[in-house]
């Protein structure tokens, strides 16, 4: 048995959308409340909805809506809330400072880059293509799609690994909500955890966080600590 393995250095990072790479909270809210405003429903704080982001737009009209899922058209309503996020996802939404350099230094040490997010998987190439073209290869940012089930679940991460051709023990998430932890957990992925995004320190904390990066900078000093 060969008790000395090489240590394998950070290969790759993969980054939550959401919360963690964009701010997108304004335009989600903004849509959210359109969408309740036209069904005649109660309108809600942008605190309210940074609460319920981060695990697909079905979930977040679930939470929205005073009925949930028994709502009398909740289907329909979650496509409202679909086509109005469509028209509206690009009005306010923009990286957080420091997100650029972040991943430009990434790059720049030779480190791949993901992203991996609940939104459909058009969606989140789109994305990539419009604020991260000179970083991110579209095939590495994936989203929702037939064969791919959402985070929590491993699945998008894993393709996104295999996509890269990095291991788990060269790979780092990070994100920035509950969802993200349990997602790098099942992925068998070491986590950081931002708190710029959507959940509160506290909040990851008793979701079991390890790492946490209060500025993008502060994601490459951790990773130093892995290798």
């Amino acid at each position: 048995m060969d008790y000395f393995k090489e240590r394998k250095l950070i290969k790759a990072v993969i980054f939550d959308l959401d919360g963690t790479l964009l701010n997108t909270l304004e335009d989600l809210a903004d849509s959210c409340n359109l969408t309740l405003k036209q069904l005649g429903l109660p309108q809600l704080t942008i605190d309210q909805v940074r609460q319920y982001v981060g695990n697909g737009i079905g979930r977040l009209m679930e939470l929205a809506i005073p009925e949930g899922k028994n709502y009398k058209d909740f289907a329909g309503a979650v496509e409202l809330m679909k086509s109005n996020y469509g028209k509206n996802w690009n009005n306010k939404t923009k990286p957080y400072d420091g997100i650029i350099e972040l991943i430009s230094a990434l790059k720049a040490q030779g480190i791949k880059i993901g992203i991996n997010s609940n939104k459909p998987d058009p969606q989140v190439k789109e994305l990539a293509s419009l604020y991260f073209s000179d970083v991110v290869d579209n095939s590495t940012a994936v989203g929702e799609k037939q064969g791919l089930r959402r985070k929590p679940y491993p699945d998008i991460a894993n393709e996104i690994m295999r996509i890269m051709n990095v291991s788990k023990e060269e790979t780092v998430y990070v994100g920035d909500s509950e969802v993200d932890i349990e997602t790098a957990r099942n992925a068998g992925l070491k986590c950081i955890s931002v708190t710029w995004g959507f959940r509160s320190r506290e909040l990851l904390i008793s979701k079991g966080a390890q790492y946490f990066a209060d500025k993008p900078a502060d994601i490459l000093n951790i990773i130093k600590t892995f290798n």
